[in-house]
């Protein structure tokens, strides 16, 4: 007689098969493909219920209808939306296009750029900013925490709310977890709409757990909007443990704006399926634009990605820039696990001569990202590229500068879980202006770093610790 222990090995090995079919018919990279096998055969249980619930690949469903999707964007950018006199950069045409046919982000001239460096400069911007506003409120925040500079922010919000401002709040399930549902229910009773990101419940949702809403987009007004790497969270400004936060937003005036609405709006359909398309929310030009001396005018494209489109938009739009970098390229981000094409086009530009630098942090957050980040680092330096450790805090900014004539910051890091797993947002500025400013505070980042070559251990580790690092690396697909 067969005992119920054969039936239960026979029917979890059956699943175990099957998942691995499943995993290998997605064609993912081999890589991740290899990963997710490894996981699900030599961890059991546990590893079937990893890819379960953070392995399930998204991409090919769609969570918004064309015409939906259409009338979010195409109508209102097209009809409320009027540039006279437009012109493109001519040796980042292809670079524009690209956006424009995958992604539908329509660059925009006459914008002024600011540049925040730190929680220190960004937020008493913002909260002045969001006292002025007369018309609306609208955030996208991948942590809106529940400390005192939360509370200070929703009473700011709450107050314009009273005051009849309209105030709309993502926030994402997964990074606010730890946040009450009284802090948020607080914000609703007076008014703000409030509503989360993909919420994970049990059990329809869990396969959603790894696709998260990293995006860090504010607009106010239709006239002002904040981009970059900060969530609304005290350590922002005060650090981690020991370590001061060092960290990049931009503060974009002008038609710009109108990128960050029309992603935010996007995004606002995904989680209430409210379908927002009036003209208030795209004011005319008129009344965004301010005056520009064509010194500081800067062109701008805000490009989002996330595992529902059917390219990853973003990192096609790194590879990019690097492989046609004439002089430089240069690259900050808090985690390092390149995809295969960005790790080839940064060691490709460095072999042709381009002055290719990367900054990450000297000590991680994640200590496994850490590890895992040490052999893609040697990996660069080894091809003739620059590798610096941020040795004046937690770097946590990402941005990408080129020949002082290209750049972007936003909330992708150079990871494949940015890449491929997030919604993410970019925004990709064109002219010395925006250029010579991100350059002037990488090459600031720089003077307060290590070169990874002046650190043998690092460079040169042990046979146990580099067998160690190559290990973790195996799992750098699923970080």
């Amino acid at each position: 007689m067969i005992s119920w222990n054969v039936i239960l090995f026979s029917v979890y090995y059956v699943i175990v098969i099957l998942a691995i079919i499943h995993v290998v018919m997605d064609n993912r990279q081999p890589a991740k493909t290899m990963a997710w096998a490894l996981v699900i055969w030599f961890v059991p249980v546990v590893g079937l219920l990893f890819y379960i619930f953070f392995g399930l690949n998204t991409r090919k469903e769609r969570f918004i209808s064309q015409r939906s999707l259409d009338q979010l964007s195409k109508r209102s950018m097209l009809e409320f939306v009027e540039q006279k006199d437009l012109q493109l950069p001519a040796e980042h045409r292809q670079l524009i296009d690209l956006f424009v046919n995958e992604n539908f982000s329509l660059p925009f001239k006459d914008n002024q750029v600011t540049v925040y460096d730190d929680g220190y400069a960004f937020f008493p911007a913002l909260l002045a900013e969001i006292a002025k506003a007369e018309s609306h409120i609208h955030i996208d925040m991948y942590i809106f925490a529940e400390d005192p500079l939360g509370m200070l922010f929703s009473d700011a919000l709450i107050d314009k709310a009273r005051q009849g401002v309209e105030v709309k709040l993502i926030y994402d399930d997964v990074g606010c977890w730890n946040v009450s549902h009284a802090f948020f229910d607080r914000m609703r009773d007076e008014g703000i709409e409030v509503v989360p990101f993909l919420p994970v419940r049990f059990p329809s949702f869990t396969s959603k757990v790894n696709y998260r809403n990293h995006r860090k987009l504010i607009v106010i007004d239709g006239r002002i909007g904040f981009i970059g790497g900060m969530n609304v969270a005290l350590r922002y400004v005060k650090g981690t443990g020991k370590q001061p936060w060092r960290d990049t937003m931009l503060k974009v005036e002008g038609t710009g704006v109108y990128g960050l609405q029309r992603a935010f709006l996007i995004d606002w359909y995904f989680c209430d399926r409210t379908l927002i398309s009036n003209r208030k929310y795209y004011p005319t030009s008129q009344h965004v634009r301010h005056f520009v001396s064509p010194e500081v005018s800067t062109l701008t494209q805000v490009v989002t990605s996330g595992p529902v489109a059917p390219y990853p938009e973003i990192m096609q739009g790194y590879v990019r820039i690097i492989l046609s970098a004439k002089h430089y390229v240069y690259l900050e981000t808090p985690y390092f696990l390149p995809t295969e094409p960005v790790l080839f086009a940064l060691k490709t530009a460095s072999a042709a001569g381009v002055d290719v630098c990367i900054i990450v942090p000297y000590r991680s957050d994640a200590k496994w990202v850490e590890w895992a980040s040490r052999s893609y680092l040697r990996e660069v330096a080894e091809s003739g590229a620059t590798v610096m450790l941020y040795q004046a805090g937690f770097l946590h900014s990402k941005l990408l500068v080129s020949d002082d004539n290209i750049c972007s910051c936003g909330s992708t890091n150079v990871d494949i879980r940015s890449f491929e797993n997030n919604f993410e947002s970019n925004i990709f500025l064109y002219g010395e202006a925006a250029a010579t400013q991100l350059r002037e505070l990488f090459e600031a980042d720089e003077r307060q770093s290590v070169n990874l070559k002046d650190i043998p251990n690092r460079m040169h580790p042990t046979f146990l610790k580099r067998l160690w690092e190559s290990m973790v690396r195996l799992m750098s697909p699923l970080m």
